[in-house]
C-alpha cells in the first residue's frame, strides 16, 4: 500500500511538473509572455535564455551547500580526482570568502529568479492549448506554472542531488565561474550594509564574529564605531 502510495505522489508530481513546463513554453512560443510579447524579444532567444538561467539557478543553490559541506574535507583528499572542485572550495574558503560568497550568491540567486520571471511570466489573460479559462488562470495567471518549474528544476532538485554528490556537482567551471560572479558581486560593495547589521547584533549580543582575517574584522568594527558614534 505504502509503495502504491508513493509511486502515486511521484507521478502525479511528474505529471504536474510536465505540464507546468508545457503551459510556459506554450505561453513563450505563443508570445504571450513579458519577453516575447511585451518586449518582442524572439522565442527560441527567449526559450535558450530561460532554461540557461535555470540551470544556473541550480547550479548556484546547489553549489553552496557543496563548499559549505566541504569545507571539513582536505583538499589534498580530491584535487587530482576532482580539480575543478578543488579550485571552487580553494577560492571559496580563503579567509573570510566563504561570507563573501554567501553574501553575493545570495543577490545572485534573486537576480537570476527576477530574470526568470521577466523572460516567462504571462500576459495578462494568457491562454495556451485550448484549456479551460480557470486552468489557464490558475497555472498561468497565478504564476503555479512557472513557480512549480522554477522551485523543482532550479532548486530542489539540485539541492538533492549536491546534498548526495557534492565532490561532483560543482566539479565544472561552471560552478567556479558562479564563484568569481558571487565574489564579485559581493566586492561591488552593494550589500555591505549587511556586515553592518551583523556586527550590530554581534555587539547587542555580546556573540564575537569567527573570522580568518583580523584587519577586515578590524575595519568592520572602526565602521560601527562611527556609525554609532554619528
Amino acid at each position: 500500500m505504502d509503495i502504491a502510495i508513493s509511486f502515486a505522489q511521484k507521478f502525479c508530481s511528474m505529471a504536474l511538473l510536465g505540464f507546468s513546463i508545457t503551459m510556459v513554453m506554450s505561453a513563450m512560443f505563443t508570445a504571450q509572455t513579458k519577453s516575447t510579447g511585451e518586449y518582442s524579444i524572439p522565442s527560441f532567444v527567449a526559450c535558450i535564455l530561460f532554461w540557461f538561467l535555470i540551470v544556473w539557478l541550480a547550479m548556484i543553490e546547489g553549489g553552496q551547500g557543496c563548499i559549505v559541506g566541504l569545507q571539513q574535507l582536505e583538499k589534498h583528499q580530491f584535487e587530482y580526482t576532482h580539480p575543478m572542485t578543488a579550485r571552487c572550495t580553494s577560492l571559496a574558503l580563503r579567509g573570510d570568502n566563504l561570507e563573501r560568497f554567501i553574501v553575493g550568491r545570495q543577490f545572485l540567486v534573486v537576480l537570476v529568479v527576477f530574470v526568470i520571471s521577466m523572460c516567462a511570466s504571462p500576459l495578462e489573460g494568457a491562454s495556451v492549448l485550448n484549456l479551460p479559462s480557470i486552468i489557464n488562470e490558475i497555472m498561468l495567471g497565478l504564476g503555479v506554472a512557472l513557480t512549480l518549474t522554477t522551485i523543482v528544476l532550479g532548486q530542489l532538485t539540485a539541492q538533492l542531488n549536491a546534498a548526495q554528490c557534492m565532490l561532483d556537482f560543482i566539479d565544472t567551471p561552471f560552478m567556479l565561474f558562479s564563484t568569481h560572479v558571487s565574489l564579485a558581486i559581493e566586492q561591488s560593495g552593494l550589500l555591505h550594509s549587511t556586515y553592518l547589521v551583523q556586527l550590530l547584533f554581534a555587539r547587542l549580543t555580546g556573540t564575537p564574529i569567527a573570522t580568518k582575517e583580523v584587519r577586515r574584522y578590524i575595519r568592520k568594527m572602526n565602521v560601527v564605531c562611527l556609525c554609532t558614534c554619528t
